[in-house]
């Protein structure tokens, strides 16, 4: 028997999405997020950042959200991050899911064209909380120790 073990296992999400023309897809099979693309041309400046339209409105149903990060190779060849990695798409939310993006190279302009790859899409389901109010929490191997607190080495 032939079987597809990743179609087995995966059953996707019907997502409703609205776009200009260009439906975010996944690289390669695997991939976790789906790439979004840019709907404009656009330079940013050594150092500062744009906001960046895809031109891309999706519905996800409630419990999920989407998360927008970076993409590695813009990272570490351009030096170009989303700003508030990761970005939040709530459930709820039906407009143009637009991209921060921040040049960290000071020196180079970044020149972005209409269709170029610029983020990507994660969908996760999201757990709800209840918080319940006590005196103290209980004891944990870490405790309060915080940034830094486990070096370098």
């Amino acid at each position: 028997m032939n079987l597809d073990y990743a179609q087995f296992l995966m059953k996707p999400l019907p997502v409703l999405i609205v776009t200009n023309g260009v439906t975010p897809s996944y690289a390669h099979p695997g991939d976790a997020g789906v790439d979004l693309r840019s709907s404009e041309a656009i330079v940013i400046p050594a150092g500062e950042r744009r906001t960046v339209g895809t031109g891309v409105a999706i519905a996800l149903p409630d419990g999920y959200v989407g998360l927008v990060h970076p993409r590695s190779g813009l990272a570490a060849k351009h030096g170009i991050t989303v700003l508030n990695s990761p970005g939040t798409v709530d459930a709820a939310y039906r407009g143009e899911i637009k991209v921060t993006l921040l040049n960290t190279d000071l020196k180079s302009d970044f020149a972005i064209a209409v269709g170029d790859r610029i983020a990507q899409l994660l969908v996760q389901a999201v757990e709800k909380i209840s918080f319940i109010q006590v005196e103290k929490l209980p004891e944990s191997h870490r405790g309060e120790a915080g940034f830094g607190s486990t070096g370098i080495a």
